[in-house]
């Protein structure tokens, strides 16, 4: 949102995302070390083993330029192996989230690496806290309210939610494939639609708008089209083409527009691409719209 806004990012703020996206990276290289384990592929190169120990090694720690420094090493390596790349390939078999940086590597391994706003955009960091800011479109203020969707989280929102005109819900439509983190027995998708499933019946939200963001949908055009998952395998109720992305886009919606109760209730939808800022953009310039529009209504309903 404060990109697409010309919003720029202090010293301070980009700082803080180096580290984020040097985390990313680190971690990302040790669950790949792990999934190789685990998954038994060989190593191509099996002194790369050492490596392997010393990126497994890391745990939560700070890393700041000279402390990512003692991993870079380790990471380019680790990342010139078939193994590794094997892994990689077949992520959708486990959690990985740092998968963005595989193509600018080199650049982010850089003792005078800073972040463009596309790696800012990828840069992933599980939302513990609730934050709140407030952008000014076109002299009008609009406040977001930021809640995580870890289930460690969800206790805290609806302390959160009073007075609020729209609720923004944003779905991995590209993870009806993938295991929750927390839980590896649970559909992610799955996981989004229930959670939808008791924010859009909730009677707190009775005179509320949703907009449903079906986000990602460059990973699932990319998913489906290259036919690496079928959707049926995982929802067998589905009986249309697995692999034609108009048809699983449909139904995805229509898995999260049957959950309302109140059938008159208005869902508002988007398709969407957060890393595309020119989608979100027009996305966003419609979603506005759509609230101002509601909130004059109701006020000359008053």
């Amino acid at each position: 949102m404060k990109i697409i806004h010309g919003l720029n990012f202090d010293d301070e703020t980009i700082a803080e995302y180096r580290v984020t996206i040097y985390q990313n990276v680190v971690k990302g290289m040790k669950v790949l070390v792990d999934a190789r384990d685990k998954l038994e592929i060989p190593w191509q190169d099996p002194s790369r083993v050492e490596q392997a120990q010393h990126i497994m090694s890391y745990g939560n720690s700070f890393l700041d330029k000279q402390t990512f420094s003692l991993y870079a090493a380790s990471v380019k390596e680790l990342w010139k192996d078939s193994g590794i790349r094997i892994a990689f390939h077949r992520r959708r078999e486990f959690q990985l989230v740092s998968k963005c940086y595989q193509s600018s590597l080199k650049e982010v391994l850089f003792h005078d690496y800073t972040p463009t706003q596309q790696d800012i955009l990828h840069a992933r960091k599980a939302t513990k806290v609730i934050t709140e800011f407030t952008i000014t479109i076109n002299e009008v203020p609009f406040c977001f309210i930021d809640v995580g969707g870890q289930r460690s989280q969800r206790q805290k929102w609806f302390q959160c939610f009073d007075c609020v005109t729209s609720i923004l819900f944003l779905v991995s439509s590209s993870e009806f494939d993938q295991v929750l983190l927390e839980d590896r027995s649970t559909n992610r998708l799955l996981e989004s639609k229930n959670i939808f499933e008791t924010i859009v019946n909730h009677r707190a939200f009775s005179e509320v708008s949703f907009i449903l963001f079906l986000n990602k949908t460059d990973l699932l055009k990319q998913k489906v089209e290259n036919k690496t998952a079928d959707i049926s395998f995982y929802f067998p109720e589905y009986d249309e083409d697995p692999y034609k992305l108009e048809d699983v886009q449909r139904f995805i919606l229509k898995l999260f527009e049957s959950t309302r109760r109140d059938q008159n209730k208005g869902i508002f939808h988007h398709y969407t691409t957060a890393i595309d800022t020119e989608n979100i953009k027009v996305v966003f310039n419609a979603v506005r719209e759509s609230i101002v529009q509601r909130n004059i209504t109701q006020l000359m309903l008053q």
